[in-house]
């Protein structure tokens, strides 16, 4: 049977209708056909690897992918959950074998080296066929990458009742290609410590969603978890506990894990503000600690900011961020640079002699503190990434270079762009997945967070990367990110604070809009969402409900104009 043009669509669309349920696929591919005959997965399916000189971790995805066939067994989100397909399963087709090569120019590296590769340069697109009528399926790519992503789509065509792994919409055909090259997840693990175990879980679930940058906010006021060869007082004094650090093997296990499935690990020391906690260890080198009221020198408590218009501390923030980047394989490295609060320098004796005896104003110290710290993370091969506040409320000279994120607002990233800067997508009144909790600060019963109300998978799902911009400024956006702040998250609400709403973000950086080429829509992207969600259930992690059961097995039946 010819495939049909019925491209990402869950119900009557362009008199073309689908089978009752969903097209289980998040994010929804560049293009898609499929058509309308049932297909069993034969029991001894195999993955068959036809890349010469295939590394070892690619070994580990197709052993990753046949262990997700097995055992995710999710039943198609219908009254039902499967049972009316077994009529159209009696004389089904069986297939038995996914055949994976890479096009005649590609050379085999594995998927850890291609997910590391910079901005730009990384081979994600591949190409899937699976035929109705039981001959092997395939699975090309131009890179391993590629093949990675093109299994983890594979994974999620197939449903599960009695038994029996089947699709109802054979013949498959899809490419694909991700629409930007950055799509990213933030998290916090300096307000409250997350163990390895869960950030390990929290790749994995990236992974499945095509998310390909952990953006690691590593240290902060609060603490500083992360060993650091040259300087290791710094956790040892500034972590919660001996138990609660990252060591070196940590954080190398972790960077593995997650090249091994195609995440970059963007590593951020926040400089020079946030870092109250320093001063455990240089309390020399720290401005206003701890001062009170500490809402006159910091956003949150402690206070407490690096001196950086010293030369000693400058050239130890510079050494510190270089010894911690050379560990690292990614070309990306961030020095944060958001909410520096200036009467924490006013009263500062030394910031304020410092300044005097050179004849330099604070704005001139910043930018060259940041001109060295920048310099030693170059020397490393590092790209620096900031917050947007060092593009718009500082005067600063950066490398045309520099990656700026968005976050205040996303009104702010017209007025970033417009000084040539490339920027990631983070803006706080979308993608802030803390928001809406309630206010976490003693004394004050009737506070709510900054930034309510709290953010569903809609909303974040609305938004427009290119809103506000030129198409001549299109090219700057390099993609996105969700993001975690954990004031009052942990370990113990990751999952359902994080999922599924993280997966809103992938799918508006990787698909950017529907195969048929008309916009995302909240209406079309639900039932698929659902089902990503249940398949999240079933391979073990906790996501939040997005809506009762009874709504899930109905699409489009909890609709508020339904």
């Amino acid at each position: 049977m010819a495939p049909s043009r019925c491209i990402g669509i869950l119900a009557l669309v362009a008199g073309c209708l689908l089978p009752s349920g969903v097209l289980a696929l998040w994010p929804i591919p560049s293009a898609l056909e499929t058509g309308t005959t049932a297909l069993k997965v034969s029991p001894y399916f195999s993955f068959d690897v036809q890349v010469e000189d295939a590394p070892l971790d690619l070994y580990a995805a197709v052993a990753q992918a046949q262990y997700y066939l097995a055992n995710d067994k999710l039943g198609r989100l219908v009254v039902g959950r499967g049972a009316n397909d077994t009529t159209a399963l009696m004389g089904a087709q069986t297939l038995s074998t996914l055949t994976l090569s890479l096009t005649s120019s590609a050379t085999a590296e594995p998927i850890a080296s291609e997910a590391v590769k910079p901005l730009g340069t990384r081979s994600e697109e591949y190409a899937l066929t699976i035929p109705a009528d039981g001959s092997a399926a395939t699975l090309t790519a131009n890179s391993t990458l590629g093949l990675y992503r093109g299994l983890t789509t594979f994974n999620q065509l197939f449903y599960y009742y009695s038994g029996v792994t089947y699709t109802l919409l054979a013949p498959i055909a899809i490419t694909d290609t991700p629409a930007y090259p950055f799509r990213g997840l933030e998290l916090d693990t300096a307000r409250n410590y997350y163990p390895v175990s869960d950030i390990l879980r929290t790749l994995d679930a990236m992974s499945w969603v095509k998310i390909n940058t952990f953006h690691w906010h590593i240290t902060d006021s609060q603490s500083f978890p992360l060993e650091v060869a040259q300087y290791p007082e710094l956790a040892i004094n500034g972590a919660y506990s001996a138990e609660e650090v990252y060591t070196a093997s940590d954080v190398q296990y972790i960077v593995q894990y997650a090249a091994e499935r195609g995440i970059d690990v963007l590593m951020e020391i926040d400089t020079p503000g946030h870092t109250s906690i320093i001063a455990a260890t240089y309390p020399d080198y720290v401005a206003c600690f701890d001062e009170t009221p500490w809402a006159t020198y910091a956003n949150e408590p402690p206070a407490g900011q690096l001196r950086f218009a010293l030369p000693e501390v400058m050239n130890f923030t510079a050494s510190l961020l270089a010894d911690v980047a050379k560990t690292l394989p990614s070309s990306y490295f961030s020095t944060g640079g958001d909410e520096l609060n200036t009467e924490c320098y006013a009263n500062d004796y030394p910031t304020q002699l410092q300044l005097n005896s050179t004849g330099e104003t604070l704005n001139s110290a910043l930018n060259t503190f940041t001109e060295v710290t920048h310099a030693a993370l170059i020397a490393e091969g590092k790209t620096p990434i900031v917050w947007e506040e060092m593009i718009l409320d500082w005067n600063l000279t950066l490398s045309n270079e520099t990656i700026v994120m968005v976050w205040i607002s996303s009104a702010d990233a017209a007025a970033v762009v417009e000084k040539g800067f490339r920027i990631v997508q983070a803006p706080s009144n979308y993608f802030y997945l803390d928001c809406g909790a309630g206010g976490w600060l003693g004394g004050d019963p009737t506070g709510n967070s900054w930034c309510d109300p709290f953010k569903t998978w809609s909303e974040a799902y609305t938004f427009d990367p290119l809103a506000n911009l030129t198409e001549a400024q299109y090219e700057l956006v390099l993609g996105g990110e969700q993001l975690l702040w954990s004031e009052q998250s942990g370990p113990q609400n990751l999952d359902p604070i994080v999922w599924p709403r993280a997966a809103s973000s992938a799918e508006i950086f990787w698909s950017g809009k529907q195969p048929t080429g008309a916009p995302l829509n909240v209406t079309e992207a639900l039932p698929r969402l659902q089902d990503i969600r249940y398949r999240m259930v079933q391979r073990g992690l906790r996501p939040i409900h997005l809506q009762p059961h009874w709504c899930a097995l109905r699409p489009d039946a909890c609709d508020l104009t339904a």
